[in-house]
């Protein structure tokens, strides 16, 4: 094997001296990491203060709590009191972290190489495309996925005392769903290796940053709006009218609500603003022309949350795997 692909042999006599400094990365795997340790270096800085951050906080957070009777039945009007700004907005940024992931780690890991010559200087030597490409996926794939994976755990422990009081946590929102449990890792690992696809493609790192920011935007907007449809709604039903003195369907604790109408007398159910006329006489009038008999509301139970979550991240870990596999069958001819 060439000596660019592996570390300087050590002086024969120093056999013993390096086997106590343990073992030592060869080959290939000294070459990835001696392109990337930067940016290796830096993931692991971030998630360290990221971590550290979070335990400080949710020591506060606790104190916090406390005060207003946890473990136990809260205080009435505790919410008025708490202050979730700093979950508010480590939560805005692990939500987004996936994004800046894939600009500045995913999209320079190809394209870093080609753009500079670098690539067709390995692959000159005996090192193999495809040995080439894998190790670079494999060893960039599991810093993201090992840094995300603590991120999100630590968040959820966060986020665990309070996530079922819909007054401070909307569960199914952007900051919370997408930054507890296994969805953060799903996304950085698609977004990463996306970038990583785009930069193989384009072959310029700064084009391949700016297109996988971009991308990256896109895969946002597709996954916000369709990621609660991997739930199964349940819907509660009154049958005491909908005037001012009948009773409104009470939802279960933590839950989002997804729709609410009328319910007829024959089961079905029409939109509650379809009589919602200018005046009382006529909405009475429409209402009766429906048969309708009180309401009925459809919604996320907060128990769905983990089942929805872990639905999401498989999807997310397919898509990876198949982009991946795309970089390696691309780049085995695609690379000069």
């Amino acid at each position: 094997m060439s000596t660019l692909t592996q570390p300087p042999a050590a002086p024969a006599d120093s056999g013993t001296s390096a086997s106590r400094r343990g073992p030592r990365l060869r080959g290939m795997t000294w070459l990835v990491w001696r392109q990337h340790r930067a940016a290796f270096w830096t993931v692991l800085a971030l998630t360290a203060v990221g971590a550290a951050w979070m335990v400080y906080q949710r020591g506060q957070m606790v104190d916090q709590l406390q005060g207003f009777g946890w473990p136990g039945e809260l205080q009435e009007g505790w919410f008025e009191e708490f202050d979730g700004g700093p979950l508010n907005q480590m939560g805005f940024g692990l939500a987004v972290a996936h994004l800046l992931t894939g600009v500045f780690l995913g999209a320079p890991l190809f394209a870093g190489d080609l753009e500079s010559g670098t690539a067709k200087l390995v692959l000159s030597q005996s090192a193999g495309r495809t040995r080439w490409l894998v190790m670079k996926l494999a060893m960039t794939g599991a810093a993201v996925v090992a840094a995300a994976a603590a991120l999100s755990s630590l968040y959820g422990w966060w986020l665990s005392p309070v996530e079922k009081e819909s007054t401070v946590v909307d569960w199914t929102s952007q900051m919370y769903f997408d930054s507890s449990g296994p969805v953060l890792v799903g996304l950085t690992l698609f977004t990463t290796v996306t970038g990583a696809a785009i930069g193989l493609l384009v072959r310029r790192v700064l084009a391949s940053m700016v297109v996988t920011f971009g991308a990256g935007l896109a895969v946002m907007t597709v996954w916000n709006r369709y990621r609660l449809e991997l739930g199964s709604p349940v819907r509660v039903t009154t049958e005491q009218g909908v005037g001012e003195d009948a009773p409104y369907p009470e939802l279960p604790e933590g839950a989002h609500e997804l729709d609410v109408s009328h319910l007829t007398a024959s089961g079905e159910t029409v939109g509650w603003g379809t009589c919602n006329l200018e005046t009382e006489q006529k909405s009475q009038a429409c209402l009766e022309k429906n048969e309708v008999v009180g309401w009925a509301i459809d919604y996320l139970p907060h128990s769905q949350m983990a089942t929805v979550q872990w639905t999401g991240a498989a999807i997310l870990f397919a898509l990876s795997a198949a982009v991946a596999a795309f970089i390696v069958i691309r780049g085995r001819t695609y690379v000069p």
